[in-house]
């Protein structure tokens, strides 16, 4: 299987991209956030959970620099993360007559508007283990839902 994933047609730059590096990336996000930030009920009983918390025990100071990166790594192992697939697009700069993207498969294609594309991910690890079996991303939705697997190519057209 090829990891390497082009952006492509109606754009002014065509671009090449490598998920397997996007694990160093700070603009990745993990993907139970995405579930998270979408259920505004589970937000506000986290603030709740995280006040009553601090009420109870007390404000906790800030972790050292050495637990901070041994968290760090920890998270990375063992984390699911997706990436912004705007941040790409707008790297491309689709052509004012650009109007879709194709999203390529091995299965076929998934046609998604430009202006939704932007709020798309692409999810490129789970459990801290690249997406091997039917990678090398997936695209997801703005709440996390999969909307494609085995995604080989993005066409702007």
């Amino acid at each position: 299987m090829n990891d390497i994933i082009i952006l492509k047609g109606k754009v002014s730059y065509p671009i090449t991209l490598d998920p397997s590096v996007w694990i160093f990336d700070d603009r990745k996000v993990e993907r139970q956030t995405l579930k998270n930030q979408n259920d505004e009920s589970d937000s506000k009983e986290l603030t709740a959970r995280q006040w009553s918390r601090e009420i109870s025990e007390g404000n906790v100071s800030p972790p050292t620099l050495k637990s901070e990166r041994k968290y760090e790594r920890e998270r990375i192992l063992t984390g699911s993360f997706a990436i912004h697939l705007s941040h790409f697009l707008k790297n491309a700069e689709p052509l004012s007559e650009a109007c879709e993207l194709a999203v390529i498969t091995q299965k076929g294609e998934v046609i998604v508007p430009l202006t939704e594309a932007y709020s798309y991910l692409l999810a490129f690890s789970k459990d801290g283990k690249p997406l091997k079996d039917d990678g090398p991303v997936h695209l997801l939705k703005s709440d996390g839902t999969t909307e494609a697997t085995h995604v080989t190519e993005f066409q702007v057209r």
